[in-house]
């Protein structure tokens, strides 16, 4: 059950969900018994208690269902069932990818191509209860998990699993346990690990776009595989700043006029709760029309007033961002700037 913090719940993620199904279904196995409930220990300490909302028992094996509450958060696996299957295996632990699991086909992962896209902390976590069970009761640890969450396969679509090569369901999550509402840093993350797999598999070429308008008009110019695609959004400083540490030789970074005019005058974050247009400094960019412009309410409705040279002058803008951002990263920028109905609107070559 997910926990609340202020005025948000936190929640718990799928790596947590999946040891706390672990423990119990170990438990079961090796004791003959199912618990109502099952408690484990997080990474940082936090012992939250998981209801077990399915169980079953055969020869040699027992599964666990536990409901993922993912609290407050907008999360795409919120009340999936996240199932647990713990059977006698021949030595250590072993990990299997159920149905609605994905598997790993690409480099560029914290797990290698070929294995279940079960990560490395919920692998610890789910090691760990394991292993508490088993010495606690006398018995050697050698089991097979296998990790199922039914739906997954669909859940799948509206992640990033298809891009970065993760086939056939979701991924197992979490490196904490817990899922904070709201939060950036799994998009952030997310961003992070589409640069490492762009980089594994040898790409000359990533794009940043704020949005699917943008990356389709890209799509349209380029002939760039998916994993080349980086969901970008509103955090444009967490792309940048990573691919400063991890350079791409080229980068694409596309928006509409109105993010695009948010990272020209310097911000790095494009949410509209985050950062806001400095229509005075828009003005001044504009050169005609500057009164007009400066009373605009939209960037669009300032576009409309200045005209397309506007557009150029915020792409030449949003370069210079870009490049001050990546710091003489080797990497070649373009900025793209399009309208609502992802027309090209400017566009400064690479450099």
């Amino acid at each position: 059950m997910a926990e609340k913090t202020a005025s948000l719940r936190r929640g718990w993620t799928t790596g947590a969900c999946a040891a706390a199904g672990a423990k119990a279904a170990v438990t079961a196995l090796l004791t003959g018994a199912f618990t109502k409930s099952v408690s484990i220990t997080l990474p940082r300490g936090e012992t939250p208690i998981f209801h077990l909302a399915e169980t079953s028992h055969g020869q040699g094996w027992a599964e666990v269902s536990i409901v993922k509450d993912a609290g407050d958060d907008p999360d795409v696996t919120h009340l999936a069932s996240i199932v647990t299957r713990v059977a006698h295996g021949p030595s250590g632990i072993r990990f299997f990818a159920g149905p609605g699991v994905g598997t790993v086909t690409k480099p560029g992962l914290p797990i290698p191509p070929g294995e279940p896209a079960i990560n490395p902390v919920p692998r610890e976590m789910i090691t760990g209860v394991i292993r508490e069970v088993a010495y606690a009761l006398n018995a050697p640890a050698d089991f097979d998990v296998t990790v199922s969450v039914p739906g997954g396969e669909e859940l799948a679509l509206k992640t990033w699993n298809p891009r970065l090569g993760i086939e056939g369901g979701i991924s197992i999550l979490g490196t904490t346990g817990i899922v904070r509402p709201f939060s950036c840093a799994a998009w952030i993350a997310s961003i992070h690990r589409g640069i490492d797999v762009a980089r594994a598999n040898g790409l000359d070429q990533v794009v940043g776009a704020t949005g699917a308008t943008s990356e389709g008009l890209v799509q349209s110019l380029y002939q760039l595989p998916e994993i080349a695609y980086l969901d970008m959004g509103d955090f444009a400083g967490g792309l940048l700043k990573y691919l400063r540490q991890h350079p791409v030789p080229h980068l694409t970074l596309a928006g509409g006029i109105g993010k695009m005019t948010k990272l020209a005058q310097g911000a790095l974050d494009l949410h509209s709760g985050r950062s806001q247009i400095d229509f005075s400094q828009l003005a001044q960019m504009a050169g005609t029309d500057a009164a007009q412009v400066a009373r605009a309410n939209t960037a669009l409705e300032a576009l409309e007033i200045a005209g397309p040279a506007l557009a150029e002058k915020v792409a030449e803008a949003a370069e210079k961002t870009v490049k001050s951002t990546l710091r003489g990263a080797p990497i070649k920028v373009e900025t793209l700037v399009i309208d609502r109905k992802g027309t090209l609107l400017a566009r400064r070559p690479f450099s």
